[in-house]
């Protein structure tokens, strides 16, 4: 690590601690030259990976696409934000589990209904009657048994 105030490339660490609740590390750092003490904080880069929609086209993961869709359908539901942002994490961590470099949004969305339909079924049941695009109501009315069968 290069010396921030003398640009000397000999620095020694001094101190690490892992901190962001164990998602990066802090180092205190001295330079070899000038003596003088810096930090710096490091974290993973992970790639997240492009999503293949319906229409074969590619766009980047959004997380903020996966928030807004819980949040549309979790909306005046008796469900927490920590409960939200624990589902966005997980649905997150889907993703990442995969490794791939693309990954279909039929997989994402089916990783946000399984988030919904532990948090809330009615939740489920509106999300996936936009997401699964019912033809009818026999449809409908599979997906809120589904719902119902889960949460006995």
């Amino acid at each position: 690590m290069q010396c921030p105030f003398c640009r000397c490339p000999d620095t020694r660490v001094i101190d690490s601690r892992v901190v962001e609740d164990g998602a990066a590390v802090r180092r205190r750092r001295e330079c070899e030259a000038c003596a003088k003490r810096f930090t710096t904080t490091e974290h993973a880069q992970l790639r997240l990976p492009l999503v293949v929609k319906k229409d074969g086209a590619r766009q980047t993961f959004d997380i903020e696409k996966i928030r807004g869709g819980l949040q549309k359908a979790l909306e005046k539901r008796p469900v927490t934000a920590e409960q939200l942002e624990q589902a966005v994490e997980s649905v997150l961590a889907n993703v990442r589990e995969l490794g791939e470099a693309e990954v279909p949004g039929v997989s994402i969305g089916d990783f946000v209904m399984n988030e919904l339909q532990k948090l809330d079924g009615v939740a489920y049941v509106r999300f996936a009657s936009v997401y699964r695009e019912f033809k009818d109501v026999d449809e409908f009315l599979a997906a809120v048994k589904s719902a119902m069968d889960k949460g006995k």
